[in-house]
């Protein structure tokens, strides 16, 4: 990694959170991870804050993180940003911006020496005065009593700043397909059965041959660092307790090696991919994955090859102090040649993660270069019609399994639910179950809907906002909290996990009352669905049947042509 690769990695980190951390909110730094020791001659100790402030403009541009001195003047003109974005740090200090997504360590290890001028005289420093009082701001509560995912949010919204919380929150335009994923799940009812023993309930099952104790996962879900200190980290923590698979993100605030350290011999990641514009960038990071053992497959993210229009995002974008850019890991594959982005920084955080991103990709030339790239299983993320799910199913072997999501509701407005597309997958083309797996994410808020989407077919059901906010409100218990089950089984009094909670509780319960002892026993015959309510829930007015039956593809299969053009190719 060059001089000007690794310094514009560290500048263009730290104004991402200088868009989604609120000034007097940033977390604490461990000072630890960075230095300055080498040529007394070069360093200089004790400069002062009027020396520093003098260094802002383009001619010679310093700031300070963690109590050092940085000149960054020849890396204006290569900023992706801009270079106004940096300018606005010009002569002050940007650790409390920089350092709730910046991966710890990084500093420390890959900075060369003569980046550094010098440590600041911190008695030179504007002193803080002390804040006008305010209202108190009342705590989490203990996470024992939240009994349900809404409540977790709520709590959530409460911790963080403002900023943050648009940029977890947001979705697209109207946000309506982020609300019908969790809607559409009322259309469609259980049916318990009765007089069947549910003394047993069983929720192990299996995502490409690897147990698991539960078919909940984590899905890909940026910057977990805003919520909470521990991040992607404190994810990982709380699911090795409970047996949970998470797909850690691209643009996550850690980097992969931090995340997996810990892991437990049998926990199972995955790594999502955003293939760059710069192949060469997407095939280090996956030479990094590749030796990773704790990671088991990789995710491509197919749906969402631009960014959605996600206003609450932009709106705070604009108005804060300064703006977003990329998080750390995509910053830290940038180099100094990229082309600078004209907009200089504007709009949200989400419009920011995506510099870089490759909008051309393709099942050929796509495939057949992530074939030379890793031999790890690939899933392909962000499926919405029965057509793209049976062109997946018809690239197996290589392609082992599909994520239905329209990315939370973040790409495109009114996309349909991942239950539409698995509902349009049972009708047009069953056989893709049988030879790969499909799993959904987005809008699950209950056990009870994660049931029914297992019902419906898929393999596993992830979540990404939820895992957030439970990290949001309570750090690594909160994550638990949102994830396991009781700390005795009611029926058999076996020691379980820890207090009663949420989602696999919730799984337990309605499971039980369906008379279902194991995840692989649910099928069509424990649904039924009601399309009536499919937009009346959202509306609350009546609509007749005609118009709600609109709302899942009722069109042409057309597999043919797909089947003829793609198996003269394959």
């Amino acid at each position: 990694m060059s001089h000007r690769t690794i310094l514009h990695f560290v500048f263009t980190s730290c104004l991402l959170c200088i868009s989604v951390i609120d000034h007097g909110k940033g977390f604490q730094c461990d000072r630890r991870y960075l230095h300055c020791d080498h040529d007394p001659h070069v360093a200089r100790d004790g400069l002062t804050e009027e020396t520093v402030a003098k260094h802002n403009t383009r001619e010679s541009c310093w700031v300070v993180l963690y109590g050092k001195v940085y000149d960054v003047t020849d890396f204006l003109g290569s900023h992706p940003g801009g270079a106004k974005i940096i300018l606005k740090l010009a002569g002050q200090d940007a650790t409390e911006e920089y350092d709730p997504i910046h991966p710890p360590g990084i500093l420390e290890e890959e900075l060369k020496p003569e980046a550094c001028l010098g440590t600041i005289d911190p008695s030179t420093l504007p002193q803080e005065t002390a804040p006008e009082p305010e209202q108190e701001v009342e705590g989490p509560p203990p996470m024992e009593n939240i009994l349900n995912l809404d409540e977790m949010e709520e709590i959530a919204a409460k911790q963080i700043s403002k900023k943050a919380w648009a940029y977890y929150y947001s979705a697209s335009d109207d946000m309506f397909s982020k609300s019908f994923n969790n809607a559409v799940y009322r259309s469609i009812l259980l049916r318990p059965r009765v007089f069947v023993d549910c003394t047993k309930c069983d929720l192990d099952t299996t995502v490409l041959g690897y147990n698991l104790k539960t078919p909940i996962y984590v899905s890909p879900a940026a910057m977990a660092r805003l919520g909470h200190p521990s991040g992607e980290a404190g994810i990982a923590e709380a699911c090795r307790k409970f047996g949970a698979m998470q797909i850690i993100s691209n643009n996550a605030s850690m980097t992969p090696e931090q995340i997996v350290k810990d892991a437990s011999p049998d926990q199972v990641f995955g790594w999502q991919l955003y293939a760059q514009i710069d192949r060469k960038k997407s095939e280090a990071m996956l030479a990094r994955i590749n030796k990773l053992k704790a990671i088991k497959f990789i995710v491509l993210t197919l749906d969402a090859p631009i960014p959605g229009k996600r206003e609450d995002d932009e709106r705070t974008g604009m108005t804060g102090r300064k703006a977003a850019v990329p998080s750390g890991i995509k910053a830290a594959e940038r180099s100094a040649d990229d082309t600078p982005n004209p907009t200089e920084g504007s709009g949200g955080v989400g419009q920011q993660l995506f510099a870089g991103t490759d909008p051309s990709l393709t099942w050929t030339k796509t495939l057949a270069w992530l074939a030379t790239q890793t031999d790890l299983p690939i899933i392909l993320k962000g499926l919405q019609t029965h057509e793209d799910a049976y062109l997946a199913s018809l690239h197996a072997p290589q392609v082992k399994g599909i994520i239905l999501s329209n990315h939370g509701g973040r790409a495109m407005d009114t996309a349909p639910p991942a239950v539409h597309t698995l509902l349009e997958i049972r009708k047009y083309c069953p056989e893709v179950f049988d030879k790969i797996e499909v799993h959904v994410d987005g809008g699950i808020r209950r056990g009870t809907d994660a049931v029914k989407a297992l019902c419906l077919g898929a393999k596993s059901v992830g979540l990404g906002r939820a895992a957030l906010y439970g990290l949001a409100a309570g750090g690594v218990e909160g994550v638990s909290r949102t994830l396991q089950s009781r700390l005795f089984d009611p029926w058999t009094g076996d020691l379980v996990t820890n207090a009663p909670v949420v989602l696999n509780d919730e799984m337990k319960t309605c499971m039980r009352l369906l008379g279902v002892e194991r995840v692989d026993q649910l099928g069509l015959q424990h649904v039924c669905i009601l399309h009536l309510l499919l937009v009346s829930l959202l509306t609350g007015l009546q609509i007749n049947t005609r118009v709600t039956e609109q709302q899942i593809y009722d069109g042409p299969a057309a597999l043919e042509p797909l089947r003829r053009e793609f198996r003269s190719k394959l």
